[in-house]
């Protein structure tokens, strides 16, 4: 049966969704997509420049550009295109988008709808928000996202990223949330995500040994203060964060942080290349993951992504971890649900950046010669949308486990 939902605000007029509307009861048995939001244009409203789209100052041009892969704006409204330095094939100005407008976002969710995807959680960026310019970005992404989630029937969540987050900075990370479940009401909104009856917040970056200046015992106070305030906790952790080794710090204290929460989502992203490497992490990490979860009683999100190139950001190779037409991200998903996961995290919905999203994007990026970009392999825009969208109905068990892809390209 169709679902009915009216937005009043914005002239959004009432509609049937497309798919039934999201359970926001729990995590269990969905798949969430990571939401950066971050990107900005010149002339946007929100008074930063190009923001994640270029290396450096200046405009999105030839040389400057540090995203891997080009947005399909075809869809995109006038007033929500921004013009660049770069050009197409045929010569036109190359365009993208920017998160700031809330016609962009709310088109996102649309996107999700169609293709069944249950929603996101909102990446936010604890260092971006000590500012006014990044908390103004940062709050109209997120009320452009609630006003999507409402208007699609999705669900959503914060995420905080705690990367380049200073020693003895947890405190202002603990007001902000104070000021978005006390002010904002965030956690009221009927499209929050919920997880073993409470809203559930994600804290991502415990335990990683890149030398970052907040400690695990701030972590842990962090993850005590969400409780305290009421919420469940989603914690994102290295990939190797049982046998505290690689990436992980080789601290125990980790394990006990881990137990405090409710769930655990390790970042595997750049960690296996291929199919036959998926297979191999499935053996040897992601079941004893699973079993160490188990009885810890912990729940245990599984991270998968489409591919990866960073080449403009970093240099190095482009495409460096090759789509191969959807075959890489489906096998991750087939070795989390053949390995007893229940749920997944896509990495991510709209990260352009490092070449990992899933959103539509184009097969025909700019041609200038400075800067290089990967397309879809020629596969249509919304391929990877449908994918993941497939990738929700095998984690839910509604199709079953098969290793070739589940609909024809």
């Amino acid at each position: 049966m169709a679902v009915i939902v009216c937005v009043m605000m914005s002239g959004l007029a009432c509609r049937a969704l497309a798919a039934p509307a999201v359970d926001v009861s729990t995590l269990t048995g969905k798949v969430m997509c990571g939401y950066q939001g971050w990107f900005n244009c010149e002339g946007d409203g929100a008074e930063r420049g190009w923001f994640h789209w270029t290396k450096r100052g200046g405009g999105l041009k030839p040389g400057n550009a540090k995203v891997d892969l080009w947005p399909d704006v075809s869809e995109l409204g006038p007033s929500e295109r921004f013009a660049t330095g770069f050009t197409n094939a045929a010569g036109k100005p190359a365009e993208v988008f920017s998160s700031f407008r809330r016609e962009t976002v709310v088109r996102h969710f649309r996107w999700m709808e169609e293709a069944g995807i249950d929603g996101v959680f909102l990446q936010r960026f604890a260092v971006d928000v000590f500012g006014n310019t990044g908390r103004r970005h940062n709050d109209a992404v997120l009320g452009h996202v609630r006003e999507g989630a409402q208007a699609s029937g999705r669900t959503f969540a914060m995420m905080y990223d705690l990367s380049g987050l200073g020693a003895e900075q947890m405190g202002r990370v603990m007001d902000d949330w104070r000021r978005l479940s006390g002010e904002l009401h965030v956690t009221k909104d009927s499209r929050y995500l919920r997880h073993r009856g409470k809203p559930l917040v994600a804290v991502w970056g415990v335990g990683f040994n890149d030398q970052r200046k907040y400690t695990l015992a701030e972590c842990r106070r962090l993850v005590e203060f969400l409780r305290e305030q009421g919420c469940s906790v989603m914690l994102g952790v290295p990939t190797y964060w049982r046998e505290l080794r690689n990436d992980s710090l080789a601290d125990p204290a980790l394990h006990e942080i881990v137990r405090l929460a409710d769930v655990v989502s390790p970042w595997t992203v750049g960690r296996y290349r291929n199919p036959v490497e998926v297979r191999r992490h499935e053996e040897k990490l992601l079941v004893p993951d699973l079993k160490w979860c188990a009885d810890a009683r912990v729940d245990y999100l599984p991270v998968v992504f489409p591919g990866f190139s960073w080449h403009n950001m970093h240099g190095g190779p482009l495409d460096v971890i090759p789509r191969l037409k959807g075959g890489f991200l489906w096998s991750q998903f087939v070795a989390a649900k053949r390995a007893g996961a229940g749920m997944a995290y896509v990495a991510m919905f709209d990260e352009v950046d490092e070449g990992t999203a899933i959103f539509k994007c184009t097969n025909e990026p700019p041609v200038d010669g400075e800067s290089k970009f990967i397309g879809y392999e020629g596969l249509p825009p919304d391929f990877y949308l449908r994918l993941t969208g497939a990738g929700t109905k095998l984690m839910r068990g509604e199709i079953p486990v098969m290793e070739e892809l589940p609909f024809v390209k």
